[in-house]
C-alpha cells in the first residue's frame, strides 16, 4: 500500500505512526464489533494509528476530506465554525469507537469534499485513520443494503427539505400575496368609483357652462367666474380643521343664503362649497362678479367644478397608493436587483411592514425605533426579506387580535442589530432551545411547518454569518438578529 493511501489528517511533527492495528483491538470499538476475522484484518491493512498531543487537530474543517477517524484512546472534541459568535464545540469525549471526518465518503461525489468540523485531540490519542476512499469501498462492499438505506435516508431527507422550503416560500408567498391584493384592492375601487362619479360631474359642468352661455354671460364675468373657482379650489384641503357639528352648522347657514337667491338643490351644493372655504362673505363676491342673474347657475357650475377637483384629488391619492404598494413589494421581492448588495435594512423592514398591512388586525399597533446612524449592510437582500416575513408572521400570530408589533434597529460595533418584538404570549423556557429546530413548531396540526424558524436560522447564520436569539416572557417577547456590517470573503 503506498503511502498516499494515509494521505488524511492534520499534518504535524508530533504525529507517529504505525501501519496496521491489531484486529483485537478494532474488534472491541463498537463500530467493528460485528466485523469476521477476514474483515478485520482488511480494515486493519487499510488504515493506519496516529498518536496526537493535548490541543492538536486531528482533521481541520475546511479542509479536503480524506480521512474517516475513529478514537482508539484518548479524548477528543468535534468543533465547528459557524456564526458570528465564534466557535460551537462539542461536548468531549472519551469513549473508544467515536468517529468524524468522512462520514459520508459513500456517497462519493455527493458527499461534501471538505470536513465540515474540526476534530481536536484534547488529551494524548490514538486515532485509527481509515482513507476516506477506503471507507467508501467497504460500507459499500460489505453492506450494500444499509448503504443504499443510508444513501436514500440522506438523498430523500435532502429533496424533502427541498421540497418543503419551496413549499414553505410558495406558503408565505400566498399569505403576502393576499395581503397584497387586499392594500391594492382599497385604492383600485376608489379609484374607480371616483372615476364613475367624474363622467356624471363633467357632463353636468358642461350642462350648466352651456346654460350661463345661452343666458348671455359676458366673456369679462366668465373669466371672473373661473378665476374664482380656482380659488376655491386651491383651498380644498389648506382649511383649518373644523368638528362635524361646525361643518354642520356652516352648511345649514350657506344653504339658507343660497334659498334666499332662488337657487335650486341648494342643499346639495353647500357640502362642496364648505369643503372649499366657501361662505356668506364669498357668496356676495360672486354675485358681484357675474351678476344678479347668473348667480344661481354659476354656484351649480361652482360646486360640481369644485367636486371635480376633489375627485381628482382621490384619483391622485388612490394612484400613489398603488404606486407605494407597487415600490414596496418590488423593493420586497428585490426584482432587478443584484442577489448580494449593500442595502439600507431600514427599506427591508419598511417594505416587508407595508406587504403585511391587509392581514395586520386592527387591534395591533405598529412601533417602529429605527437607529438612522445605521450603515448599510451587505446581504442577500430578498432572503433577508423572507426573514423578516417570518418573524413578523410568527409575531402577529402569537398577539392575535390586539397588541404591539415593535421593529427597532440598533448596531454595536461591526454588527447591525434588529430586533423584531411582540405582546403575545411568549416562548416557554423549556423550548427556547428547540425553536429552531427543523419541523419543531407549537402551532396545532395544519398550521405550521415547524421551518419557519429553522429557514430564518439558516439565512441569518449560514448565508450571512449572523446570529439570531430569542428572549420572551409572557407579553414581551424579542426575536434578536445581528448581521455583520462587513462583507465576507466569499458571497457567491
Amino acid at each position: 500500500m503506498s503511502d498516499t493511501d494515509y494521505g488524511c489528517g492534520a499534518e504535524t511533527a508530533a504525529a507517529p505512526t504505525q501501519p496496521g492495528i491489531d484486529i483485537d483491538e478494532l474488534r472491541k470499538l463498537f463500530l467493528f464489533e460485528r466485523l469476521t476475522d477476514e474483515q478485520l484484518t482488511k480494515l486493519a491493512l487499510s488504515g493506519r494509528v496516529q498518536t496526537y498531543g493535548q490541543d492538536e487537530d486531528v482533521l481541520r474543517q475546511g479542509e479536503p476530506a480524506e480521512c474517516f477517524a475513529v478514537l482508539l484512546d484518548g479524548e477528543i472534541q468535534m468543533i465547528s465554525e459557524t456564526v458570528s459568535a465564534g466557535t460551537v464545540a462539542m461536548p468531549r469525549t472519551s469513549q473508544p469507537g467515536v468517529y468524524g471526518g468522512a462520514t459520508s465518503a459513500y456517497l462519493g461525489d455527493r458527499a461534501p469534499q471538505t470536513y465540515q468540523h474540526t476534530l481536536r485531540a484534547t488529551a494524548p490519542s490514538r486515532i485509527f485513520m481509515l482513507p476516506a476512499r477506503k471507507f467508501a469501498y467497504i460500507v459499500a462492499e460489505w453492506f450494500p443494503m444499509a448503504m443504499h438505506l443510508l444513501d436514500g435516508l440522506m438523498s430523500g431527507g435532502r429533496m424533502q427539505r427541498e421540497i418543503i422550503d419551496r413549499r414553505q416560500r410558495l406558503t408565505a408567498l400566498g399569505t403576502i400575496t393576499a395581503g397584497l391584493t387586499h392594500e391594492l384592492n382599497n385604492p383600485a375601487a376608489a379609484a374607480v368609483r371616483a372615476v364613475s362619479e367624474l363622467r356624471t360631474l363633467i357632463k353636468n359642468s358642461r350642462m350648466q357652462l352651456a346654460n350661463l352661455a345661452e343666458a348671455g354671460i359676458a366673456p369679462d364675468k366668465l373669466r371672473a367666474l373661473i378665476e374664482a373657482q380656482e380659488a376655491c379650489t386651491s383651498n380644498l384641503g389648506n382649511q383649518p380643521q373644523r368638528s362635524p357639528m361646525e361643518m354642520s352648522d356652516a352648511e345649514d347657514e350657506l344653504g339658507e343664503a343660497l334659498e334666499e337667491l332662488g337657487v335650486e338643490d341648494a342643499w346639495e351644493l353647500t357640502p362642496a362649497l364648505v369643503n372649499a372655504g366657501f361662505n356668506n362673505a364669498y357668496l356676495q363676491k360672486i354675485r358681484a362678479k357675474v351678476g344678479e342673474e347668473h348667480t344661481p347657475s354659476a354656484l351649480h357650475w361652482l360646486a360640481e367644478a369644485i367636486e371635480i377637483s376633489q375627485m381628482l384629488n382621490e384619483v391622485t391619492e388612490a394612484t400613489e397608493r398603488i404606486t407605494t404598494l407597487i415600490r414596496s413589494a418590488k423593493q420586497y421581492s428585490q426584482m432587478d436587483r443584484a442577489p448580494f448588495q449593500q442595502v439600507d435594512v431600514h427599506e427591508l423592514l419598511d417594505s416587508t411592514i407595508a406587504i403585511f398591512r391587509g392581514k395586520i388586525p386592527p387591534g395591533i399597533s405598529v412601533v417602529t425605533d429605527y437607529d438612522r446612524t445605521l450603515p448599510e449592510i451587505p446581504c442577500y437582500a430578498g432572503e433577508l426579506n423572507q426573514v423578516w416575513t417570518n418573524l413578523v408572521h410568527n409575531a402577529l400570530d402569537a398577539m392575535g387580535d390586539e397588541g404591539t408589533l415593535t421593529i427597532r434597529t440598533a448596531h454595536d460595533e461591526d454588527e447591525a442589530i434588529v430586533e423584531i418584538g411582540d405582546t403575545g404570549h411568549g416562548v416557554e423556557e423549556a423550548i427556547k432551545d428547540r425553536i429552531f429546530e427543523p419541523f419543531f413548531t407549537t402551532k396545532t396540526v395544519g398550521e405550521g411547518t415547524g421551518l419557519g424558524l429553522d429557514i430564518s436560522y439558516r439565512i441569518v447564520a449560514g448565508r450571512h454569518g449572523g446570529e439570531i436569539k430569542v428572549r420572551s416572557v409572557p407579553g414581551d417577547t424579542w426575536f434578536e438578529v445581528r448581521l455583520p456590517l462587513r462583507e465576507p470573503a466569499n458571497t457567491d
